[in-house]
């Protein structure tokens, strides 16, 4: 039989830049919609029904000198193909849990060390959930933490955290997100961590939360790693930057390392789109150039660094961003309001779940998610 490859170990050879031949056994629009990319993956498109008699036709466009990862939604129908072509001599593999186990991957990374001059060695982790291109990050230091921008998969930072013997003092959201579910009011719960939403998000949500607004500042630990909050929106009419040790500029969903934010998720673009420019021509450029942009979403690949991570100068954003260089403000308008990409699935039913009116199950969950990062303007 066939083995399975998990998540984290596709994962690892993304980071690596391993080569792996993939065969996508989901129908082409799915395929051609959202599959799982690497620097030096190839791929083959096959829908699962056209192999239901048997795989003799496809050996000679499958690779012998590489490994092969069989792929579909769920995982059962990779089985069964991956089964047949061991069966035909073939070594693959199969991907454990299918799209669905890949869009719920986070993977940990450290970004290093913080307030260095300091007794104690803070540390800012970012959670790299690669399937989905959402970024998602943990402020460490003396035992507490601050957590950011958390997916719905809230036992990964409950374990980390717990891993880490930290507690859980604080969990912000920049923005009420559009793409994906939040888990940061149900962390709160489970922790007792006060529960921090911009209130310009806010206005339709159904339960309490600490208001986060401009200059807001948190601690973390008893040294001076400083959380600070800083207005940006664009993306949001409430979307908050958050500035971490003078060193970090957590951008959320306004900039990203190879594009910017998109400001039509509320039906408000031709509104938001001067905010959007505000924040990122006014506000962004009157803070130090040598902060380290932290966004909450990837966009390509390539944008990953070596070690995994997101993470870029804000002097190398203004010099090579094109959306940070748009110097005539009609220009930017045009650019931004006819060059949006498709809308999130479900993102109505994303955000109303992320407003406390809705609670899907977990299968509904998975499907309001399924898809790519749909947030940014390229």
């Amino acid at each position: 039989m066939a083995q399975a490859m998990t998540a984290a170990q596709v994962t690892k050879k993304i980071i690596g830049r391993e080569s792996l031949f993939i065969l996508d056994v989901r129908n082409e629009d799915a395929f051609q919609d959202w599959k799982i990319e690497g620097e030096n993956f190839k791929y083959l498109n096959i829908p699962y029904f056209e192999l239901l008699d048997g795989v003799e036709e496809i050996l000679d466009q499958l690779p012998t000198d590489q490994d092969v990862l069989v792929v579909c939604a769920k995982e059962g129908s990779s089985i069964f193909v991956a089964d047949m072509l061991e069966e035909a001599g073939r070594d693959v593999s199969y991907l454990s849990g299918g799209m669905k186990a890949w869009s719920e991957h986070l993977e940990p990374i450290s970004l290093g060390t913080l307030n260095e001059t300091g007794t104690d060695q803070g540390e800012v982790v970012q959670f790299v959930r690669i399937g989905k291109g959402c970024l998602s990050y943990m402020v460490i230091s003396e035992g507490e933490a601050v957590l950011i921008d958390a997916t719905r998969m809230t036992d990964v930072y409950l374990d980390y955290a717990a891993s880490r013997n930290v507690t859980i003092k604080h969990v912000f959201d920049t923005h009420l997100h559009a793409d994906h579910i939040s888990g940061g009011r149900d962390i709160a719960e489970k922790t007792g961590a006060t529960y921090w939403l911009p209130p310009k998000d806010a206005t339709d949500v159904t339960f309490d939360y600490a208001p986060l607004e401009d200059g807001s500042t948190v601690q973390v630990g008893d040294t001076a790693i400083e959380v600070r909050a800083l207005y940006s929106p664009g993306h949001t009419i409430g979307s908050t930057s958050f500035i971490v040790d003078q060193r970090y500029l957590l951008t959320g969903d306004i900039l990203f390392i190879d594009s910017i934010g998109r400001p039509d998720l509320a039906g408000l673009a031709e509104d938001w789109v001067g905010d959007l420019r505000d924040s990122l021509y006014n506000t962004y450029r009157d803070l130090s150039p040598e902060l380290i942009v932290l966004p909450a979403h990837f966009m390509i690949i390539e944008e990953l660094n070596t070690d995994g991570s997101v993470a870029e100068k804000l002097s190398i954003l203004l010099a090579n961003n094109h959306g940070l260089n748009i110097d005539d403000e009609a220009t930017f308008r045009k650019m931004v309001t006819e060059n949006l990409p498709p809308q999130p699935n479900a993102y109505q039913d994303i955000r109303e779940t992320n407003m406390g009116k809705q609670t899907p199950d977990l299968e509904t969950q998975r499907e309001m998610e399924v898809g790519p990062n749909r947030c940014a303007v390229r």
